[in-house]
């Protein structure tokens, strides 16, 4: 995990600094083989594999933990690049506004988050929270690809749904015990 970060750091693919590799190697790794773990129902067969818990595409904690940072470099930029400050708007009232079906389906993804919790509190069985976060970095992905925040008319709007998105999303990796990191 560590090479692979120097690598996007020498790139200058990464928002991490020489000193932050091994902090942020050691989060997704530990995340990585918890949340192959917990993702499972435990009924089911297991294989462990570690080419699987390290993929940075599907349903894994290397692809989650991207979702999350790619979602704070965005409300990030907008207060480096735009001025726009997501706890300002906050506290301003700053309503947001779901004009695109992208939007939509992110906010009703957060809306379901509650259910999720009872569904776990059931059966106390963790998968459930780990379906929840992938199908809801899924929905983030679409909406970061289908909706341009930066630079827009709904760029306010825009950043305080990618707020609510990786506040939820630290939610469930807290319940899940695994480290969230802001930048990769």
């Amino acid at each position: 995990m560590e090479a692979s970060l120097n690598e996007r750091i020498a790139e200058g693919k990464a928002g991490i600094t020489k000193d932050q590799v091994h902090e942020t190697a050691c989060a997704m790794g530990y995340g990585a083989v918890k949340y192959f773990d917990l993702r499972r129902n435990p009924t089911s067969n297991y294989i462990f594999s570690y080419d699987r818990m390290l993929d940075t595409k599907g349903n894994t904690a290397i692809y989650l933990l991207y979702a999350h940072a790619r979602l704070e470099s965005i409300i990030s930029r907008a207060e480096a690049d735009h001025g726009v400050n997501v706890d300002e708007l906050i506290k301003g009232g700053q309503a947001i506004v779901l004009g695109h079906k992208s939007e939509r389906n992110l906010a009703l993804h957060l809306e379901i988050f509650a259910d999720c919790i009872e569904e776990t509190l059931k059966d106390l069985y963790p998968y459930h929270i780990c379906d929840f976060v992938y199908n809801l970095s899924i929905a983030a992905s679409d909406f970061v690809t289908q909706c341009k925040v930066l630079g827009t008319d709904e760029m306010q709007s825009r950043v305080l749904l990618c707020r609510a998105t990786a506040i939820t999303m630290r939610q469930c990796f807290q319940l899940l015990g695994i480290r969230h990191v802001m930048r990769i």
